[in-house]
């Protein structure tokens, strides 16, 4: 029997380097997204990411299908020194947050969406690890405030508990199937965290962002 050929279309530019495969189970060309990774597409396309205490936001135009996902934390240094009052690190920790949610609503805007169409649906924020401090939670209530003071228009939301997640989206349908892992055979999520966590410590945030 021959084998069946995957054509894949061209992603948007600046994709390129987002891992693509065809996935069996749902018939469709998928894009996998890694921690600090985000992905946009007006193709019939599935995005898949698994979540422990980072959150994704599924954002999509209602009218177009245009949309995509990403997979970010704010940084793991903020709860300490947020205590202590350091004025500096909650602005850091604000912007590197706006950076990871406006840059994928940038690139769905300038591809055609429009703002007045946006809709999201918001995953993650696990508190995986229980004597780790509660990453999750202050990701959460980054998300939420932010998708509050943005006046977009929630759908839905599955977020907290203590089971990491795998989310599959399908931005053109605006449908997502989400699993609680609660079977948790390695600790490759963990350690995918813990590493992208380490990674923001210090980090150069970028300037403001303008939105369209």
């Amino acid at each position: 029997m021959k084998e069946k050929q995957i054509v894949y279309p061209a992603s948007i530019r600046g994709f390129e380097n987002i891992n693509r495969y065809w996935d069996d189970e749902n018939q469709i060309i998928t894009a996998k997204l890694l921690p600090g990774d985000y992905y946009v597409t007006f193709q019939d396309e599935m995005i898949t990411t698994v979540l422990g205490s980072c959150v994704s936001a599924c954002i999509r135009d209602a009218e177009t299908g245009i949309g995509g996902m990403n997979h970010f934390m704010l940084p793991q240094t903020i709860k300490n020194r947020l205590n202590s009052r350091d004025e500096s690190v909650v602005g850091t920790a604000t912007r590197y947050g706006n950076f990871a949610m406006e840059h994928l609503i940038n690139i769905i805007l300038s591809n055609g969406g429009k703002r007045k169409n946006l809709e999201v649906k918001l995953f993650g924020g696990g508190k995986i690890i229980p004597t780790l401090s509660d990453v999750g939670a202050a990701n959460i209530q980054f998300v939420l405030d932010y998708v509050d003071t943005e006046a977009l228009r929630l759908i839905s939301k599955d977020l907290g508990d203590i089971y990491p997640r795998k989310v599959n989206f399908f931005p053109l349908t605006g449908k997502v199937r989400m699993k609680k892992i609660k079977d948790l055979h390695n600790d490759t999520i963990m350690l995918r965290e813990k590493q992208y966590g380490s990674s923001l410590i210090n980090m150069p945030v970028e300037g403001s962002i303008e939105l369209f």
